[in-house]
């Protein structure tokens, strides 16, 4: 497996930096892994939080045209049932009270990732997830606390949060943005430190296409945020 890993890795398109434009597409890259393979449905953990992002922006009327990669139209329309895994029981609850649906499924999200990562052993992937969380539940906090509203009602598995996870600065630098799409780009470009901090350039480990798979997911993101910005400026 580590040879073929090393072949893989090595065929793969090289990722510019964050801004340039993605060199392939989610769909790309799982059918080149295979998505029943191991690496395929490690990737696929990765890009689901992508539709779920997308599939709460197109509920919310944000979004017109969805693109998923893991999910169907349909489970992105809510027309259709998503995986058993991210539908928690009715009545279950987050932070101590009762959690919007949207928040419930993030939360069944980061469970279903972590506890995905332990059983396969994939340290990087758990760690990915843990910080996803402390940095959801941080824009979290930061908004309710602007709105007046109680933090606790919009936090996700706060047990799996990464406990030394400090985003202080990043979180003064989203408040100063001047419009979300700024604030938005705030935040990618933290994860994108992040995956260099986290990196493991040059080893060929699983790590390595894991992190691969997050900078591709981060580059197709802010792209988007482009073009959403380029649509705006026409309007106006």
């Amino acid at each position: 497996m580590g040879g073929n890993l090393y072949y893989l890795l090595a065929s793969l398109p090289s990722l510019g930096g964050l801004g340039t434009a993605p060199p392939m597409g989610f769909a790309e890259l799982l059918d080149w892994l295979g998505p029943s393979s191991r690496y395929g449905r490690l990737v696929s953990l990765i890009f689901l939080s992508d539709d779920l992002l997308q599939r709460e922006a197109f509920l919310a009327g944000q979004l017109e045209e969805p693109a998923p990669a893991v999910l169907t139209m349909g489970q992105i329309r809510n027309e259709s049932p998503l995986p058993e895994f991210l539908v928690p029981p009715e009545e279950a609850e987050e932070g101590g009270s009762r959690a919007l649906e949207t928040d419930r499924v993030w939360a069944a999200y980061f469970r279903h990732v972590i506890q995905i990562a332990q059983t396969e052993n994939s340290p990087f992937l758990e760690r990915w997830a843990r910080m996803e969380i402390s940095l959801r539940n941080a824009l979290a906090q930061e908004r309710a606390k602007r709105l007046g509203l109680e933090p606790s009602d919009y936090l996700v598995a706060q047990e799996l949060a990464d406990p030394e996870a400090d985003f202080s600065e990043m979180l003064r630098e989203w408040a100063s943005a001047p419009t979300p799409l700024a604030g938005w780009r705030v935040v990618l470009r933290e994860r994108w430190n992040w995956c260099r901090a986290n990196e493991a350039w040059f080893q060929f480990t699983e790590d390595e296409l894991l992190v691969y798979a997050v900078r591709l997911l981060l580059l197709t993101q802010w792209r988007r945020s482009s073009e959403e910005e380029a649509a705006l400026s026409a309007k106006t």
